[in-house]
Order: structure tokens, then sequence, then C-alpha cells
């Protein structure tokens, strides 16, 4: 066996959509294959931000266990749909959004009146159904930002009489499988290579959460080791381990890596960036002023407040 560990490195990423992708890291000193992957999957379902209704109230009803005039479905059903509804939320604060819809129809997640620090990922999701033409349905509903999940006995809102609280799932992802396989680097055959595929909600790119989850490890690691470092050795490398591969953005200027959601922009320029997968300052810098004005949401307005951190930045 090797006296010293090798760092991996990512050799693949597999995107099977918007919401899915498989990860491939190796070459893995033996049995790091498991260490990983278990590290990596528990704490991607447990512990990557998302959010979520926390809270909400119905015009009409006065409590869970009752329903509402001209509204097929139970305040119990309700509670169960809109702790369906995927949320991107752009502000620390609580969020107080609302619903309001009248006459027969179905009531889905693109009715709720958004502000410009709330998008909704699954706008299609059915909230409830009216079945009457004189129905009238209100909501109020607070969406909160966190990790993991949160009782209602943990939540702020319970002290509220005026609200009805809910268990909040704040993790944005769904799924997490990983596979562990031999492979070899020259005449070391022992090695592992690990697979990990993750599906989130679309709230967040898998590639996102795969990078958050592994600093949030980095971070609880190196908390731990105190002054004590280990000298790295160099990553082996594999015919599989191709720069074109991973996106392999070691060359490039650390600037360039700097997430857009850190410049500080106004909440509605951020997101018109995001929304048009422009996510570093990388991305940003391979567009010209035109292309930039052309973007979905994204104005000469817009063009002006991100010229303005650039000279800010002296970027």
């Amino acid at each position: 066996m090797s006296k010293t560990i090798h760092t991996p490195a990512l050799v693949n990423i597999d995107d099977h959509g918007k919401s899915s992708a498989t990860f491939v890291i190796e070459p893995l000193h033996t049995g790091y294959g498991m260490t990983l992957g278990n590290s990596l999957r528990r704490v991607l379902l447990s512990s990557i931000a998302g959010a979520a209704v926390t809270s909400f109230k119905i015009e009409g009803a006065t409590h869970e266990f009752t329903t509402v005039k001209g509204v097929k479905e139970d305040v119990v059903d309700i509670m169960l749909n809109l702790r369906g509804i995927r949320f991107r939320v752009f502000s620390d604060e609580p969020q107080k959004l609302r619903i309001t819809k009248s006459g027969k129809g179905t009531v889905t997640a693109k009715d709720i009146a958004l502000n410009a620090d709330v998008e909704v990922a699954n706008p299609n999701h059915v909230i409830a159904t009216l079945d009457d033409d004189k129905a009238k349905f209100t909501v109020d509903l607070v969406v909160e930002t966190g990790r993991g999940y949160r009782t209602i006995d943990e939540s702020s809102q319970k002290k509220n009489s005026d609200m009805i609280a809910l268990d909040a799932v704040f993790s944005p992802v769904l799924r997490v499988r990983y596979k562990v396989e031999n492979t070899r680097v020259g005449q070391m055959t022992d090695l592992d290579r690990l697979s990990i595929t993750i599906d989130t909600d679309e709230t967040i790119t898998p590639r996102d959460a795969f990078e958050e989850a592994a600093a949030i490890l980095v971070n609880q690691y190196t908390a731990l080791a105190g002054q004590t470092r280990v000298e790295a050795a160099a990553p082996l490398s594999t015919t599989t381990a191709t720069s074109e591969a991973t996106g392999d953005l070691s060359d490039e200027p650390a600037e360039l890596m700097t997430s857009i959601e850190d410049l500080n922009l106004s909440a509605r320029t951020t997101n018109a960036l995001i929304n048009n997968e422009i996510h570093t300052l990388k991305d940003l810098f391979s567009l010209s002023d035109a292309e930039l004005r052309d973007l979905k949401g994204f104005g000469s307005k817009a063009l002006d407040e991100v010229k303005d951190k650039m000279s800010e930045l002296e970027l």
C-alpha cells in the first residue's frame, strides 16, 4: 500500500438534465470511495441551503382541521400541497407572499404574488381546486430559508396565533446515489473510483449542491484539525482525467470564479444573471455589452449597475 494519500480529481460530470448529474471522482486512496461517498451523501441530503413555506393563513379558516367554502380540498390537503412548492429566495429575511384567486379553477404556484427576492421553481404545482363560481381563495404565506428539516415545534411562527405553522423541508436535494468501483493507475490496482448521482428540485444545480457539500465538509474537518496539516501528494494522473471533461478551472485567475451572488448587486439584476446561466465573473466577462442587453430580464439599467460594480472592484 502507498505511504502517501494522493488527492483525487473530479474527472467527469455527466449532466442528465437541469436537475440531475453524475460526478466521477478518481483515483481515490484505497477505501476512500466509500468514505467520501457516504460523507457527501449525508451532507447533500441534510445540509444544503434551501427555502420552504414555514407558515400560512387561509382567509375563512381558523385552524387546519377544517374546510374552506368553495374549495375542494380541506386545509390539511392544502398544507401538504404548500409543502411541495419549491422556492429560490435571494434574501435571509422571511418573505411574506399572498395568493388571491376567484371563481372556478385550479390554484397553482404561479398564482403566488412574488417579489424581487423570490422565485418559484415549479409554477405548475397544484395548491387547491375551486369548484364554485363565487369562491374566493386568499392565502398568506411565510417563506424562509434554512437547512435540512425544521419541525413545527421549532418554528418561530408557532407563537403567532394568526398563522398555521408547517414542518419545513428546506433541502433542495431530492436523492443521492453513489457507487464505488475499482480503478488503476500504472501498477497501482487497488484504487477507488467514486460515481455520485445527485437529483435536485431545480432550485439549485447538482454541481452547486455538490460543491456546497464539499465546502461544508472542508470547514468541519479544518476546524477539528487544529494546527495539524498533512502534506498532500500530487494527484495521480489517469487517462480519463482531462481538464476538458472536468471543466477544470485551475489555470483561471481566482477572481474569475467569484460567484455573481457575492457581488452584492440588486436582487433583480442578480436574478436575471442567474436565470440566464451566468453564475461567475468568468461567465459575465464572456459576454459583450450587446449580448448582456439581449438577456431575458436584463436591460440597460442592469448593465450600468454591473459596469459600476466592476469599476468599484477595479476589474
